[in-house]
């Protein structure tokens, strides 16, 4: 067992190294967390209505002749490229740079009662809409009551 030695113990760097190792360990791929979580892109938020999924996504600064959603099976992907933007200066470095760029692809599965082969999509303002609408046995329908 090993000993403490309060002259060299650094309490700041073993939480710097507990939260380094923390980090490393949710961005590990076998701790998924489905559709979501750190360092997905782009965001989006999923809605159900009585006839369809609205799946709403920030995809800003695209063209839209670079967007390609593609359905298969259950799975749509979304996928584009995120081109640096041209500032005014040389461009020989950056000050700070939080933006990401370069490629990017995101796939979902959608449920069964969804007919993906009937997807809508538009683009305005940097935010992607893809309209799904339910299969048409999965829409409630009123039953009428008859009588004796």
């Amino acid at each position: 067992m090993a000993l403490l030695r309060f002259d060299t113990f650094d309490p700041v760097s073993g939480l710097l190294a507990l939260q380094s190792e923390l980090d490393r360990a949710l961005r590990s791929p076998a701790f998924n967390l489905g559709l979501s979580g750190p360092g997905t892109y782009p965001p989006l938020n999923l809605f159900e209505s009585e006839d369809s999924l609205l799946l709403v996504a920030e995809v800003p600064g695209l063209e839209l002749s670079d967007l390609n959603i593609a359905g298969a099976g259950r799975t749509l992907t979304i996928s584009s490229v995120r081109k640096p933007l041209k500032m005014a200066g040389d461009g020989r470095g950056y000050h700070r740079r939080e933006r990401a760029q370069g490629e990017f692809t995101r796939s979902l599965q959608i449920p069964e009662q969804f007919d993906l082969q009937k997807a809508e999509a538009r683009y305005d303002k940097g935010m992607l809409i893809v309209r799904v609408p339910k299969r048409e046995e999965a829409k409630p329908r009123q039953i009428s009551v008859q009588g004796n």
